[in-house]
C-alpha cells in the first residue's frame, strides 16, 4: 500500500472565527484514505477534543503568539515533514512564508486568503503591504473566497494570476440545521431578535449597528441585539451602548462554539462589516434559512447577495443606510419567516471539501514553481 501524502493543517487555535471554523472542518472533512492528517495549533497547548476525529493528530505549540511560534513551528515542520502544508490566515500565512526556506525541500505550501487584503490594509500595520508583496509570491497557490478577492492580491500586490485560485467556504449544513431545531428558547422579551455574528472590531461594523439598532428602535420599540464574538473593540462597544441607552437591548455572549444555536427565534441575521471577505458566519445564517441585511463590504458579498430574496442589502456602508435596510426587512418580514437561500448550495462541505483535495492533489503533482521576480 502506497505511502498517504502527509497533510499539515494550520490555525492559530481552534474556537474563535471563520478561518479557524474553516480549517476545522477540512481538519474533520479531508480523506483519511487519502492523507495524513495532521493540525497545528499555535496559540494552545490543550485543546478540546469534542469534533475532532481521533484519526487527526493534533500538535499544540502553545506559543504566547504567532509570530512568536515561529521556532516551534520550524520544529514542528522539521520533525514531521509533512508533504503539504496549509495555512488558514493571513498573520499565520506569513510566518509560514517567512520560514518556508528552512522547511523540507519536497514540502508544498498553499496559504488561505480569509479577507480583501486592500480593504483592510488601513487597520494593518504600515508593513503588512511589503510582507504581501515579498512573502506571498513564496506559496504554491493563494487559496481565496471569491473572485474580486483573487483580482484585488492580483492588482495590488502583483501576485500571478496561475498562483490564485478561487475555492468555496465549506458549510456543514446538517451540524447547522440539526442545531436549528435542538436548542430553541434562548431569545427573551417579544423582539424582533437581531443576530450578529464576528470579532469585534472595527471592520467588522458593530459600531455601525448599534447606532441602526438606536434609529430601528423609533419604530420597532422592543427591537434587541445579541452579538457572539469578542475581540478588542468590547469596551468601547459597551460604553457605546450605555450612550445610545441599549444597555437592556444589546447583549454580548461572548465567544460561542455554535452561534447557529440562536437561530430559531432570531428574526433576522446582520452582518454589518465594513470590509469583509466572505464570513462563514453569513452562509451558516443563510443554510439556517434566516433572513439576511447586510452591508457591501467587498464585491464578493454583493456579488453573493445582491437580488435575492430574503436579502436585504444596503446601498453603502454606513448606519443610516443599515438602519433603512433593518426597517424595510422588519417592515416585510412575517413572523418566524425563513428562505431557502439557493445561493448558499455552492458552498456544501461535500462539494466544498473535493475541490479542496482536488486542488492538494493537483498541487502535489506540480513541480516547485519558480520566484517570481
Amino acid at each position: 500500500m502506497a505511502q498517504r501524502p502527509r497533510v499539515l493543517l494550520l490555525i492559530p487555535h481552534l474556537g474563535g472565527g471563520g478561518a479557524e471554523r474553516v480549517t476545522a472542518l477540512l481538519a474533520r472533512s479531508l480523506s483519511r484514505e487519502k492523507y495524513e492528517l495532521h493540525l497545528g495549533l499555535i496559540t494552545e497547548a490543550r485543546y478540546p477534543a469534542n469534533g475532532l476525529p481521533p484519526s487527526l493528530t493534533v500538535h499544540g505549540l502553545g506559543s504566547s503568539r504567532v509570530r512568536s511560534g515561529a521556532f516551534r513551528l520550524l520544529q514542528l515542520v522539521r520533525r514531521l515533514k509533512p508533504d503539504l502544508i496549509l495555512s488558514g490566515m493571513f498573520h499565520l500565512n506569513f510566518l509560514v512564508l517567512l520560514l518556508r526556506p528552512f522547511f523540507p525541500s519536497r514540502t508544498r505550501v498553499l496559504v488561505r486568503q480569509n479577507g480583501t487584503a486592500s480593504s483592510t490594509l488601513g487597520v494593518l500595520p504600515v508593513y503588512t503591504r511589503f510582507l504581501y508583496r515579498f512573502l506571498y509570491p513564496r506559496a504554491d497557490r493563494v487559496l481565496c473566497q471569491t473572485r474580486a478577492m483573487a483580482q484585488d492580491l492580483a492588482h495590488q500586490f502583483g501576485l500571478k494570476k496561475d498562483r490564485l485560485i478561487v475555492l468555496p467556504n465549506p458549510v456543514d449544513f446538517e451540524e447547522t440545521r440539526d442545531c436549528v431545531v435542538a436548542r430553541p428558547g434562548l431569545w427573551t422579551g417579544p423582539g424582533p431578535h437581531l443576530l450578529a455574528v464576528g470579532r469585534l472590531s472595527r471592520e467588522k461594523g458593530f459600531d455601525l449597528l448599534l447606532q441602526a439598532l438606536a434609529s430601528v428602535r423609533g419604530q420597532f420599540p422592543s427591537a434587541d441585539l445579541l452579538i457572539t464574538g469578542a475581540g478588542p473593540e468590547q469596551s468601547a462597544l459597551r460604553a457605546q451602548c450605555r450612550a445610545l441607552r441599549l444597555e437592556t437591548a444589546v447583549r454580548f455572549a461572548g465567544l460561542v462554539a455554535h452561534p447557529w444555536s440562536y437561530f430559531p427565534e432570531a428574526t433576522l441575521f446582520v452582518l454589518p462589516s465594513r470590509h469583509e471577505g466572505l464570513p462563514n458566519a453569513l452562509l451558516e445564517a443563510a443554510a439556517g434559512g434566516l433572513p439576511l441585511v447586510a452591508l457591501p463590504s467587498s464585491e464578493g458579498v454583493v456579488g453573493l447577495l445582491r437580488g435575492q430574496p430574503g436579502v436585504w442589502l444596503a446601498p453603502e456602508a454606513s448606519a443610516e443606510a443599515l438602519a433603512a435596510s433593518l426597517l424595510a426587512a422588519l417592515q416585510t418580514l412575517r413572523p418566524g419567516e425563513r428562505f431557502a437561500h439557493s445561493f448558499v448550495e455552492q458552498f456544501r462541505i461535500d462539494r466544498a471539501v473535493l475541490a479542496y483535495e482536488h486542488l492538494i492533489d493537483e498541487t502535489l503533482h506540480r513541480a516547485i514553481p519558480e520566484k517570481q521576480p
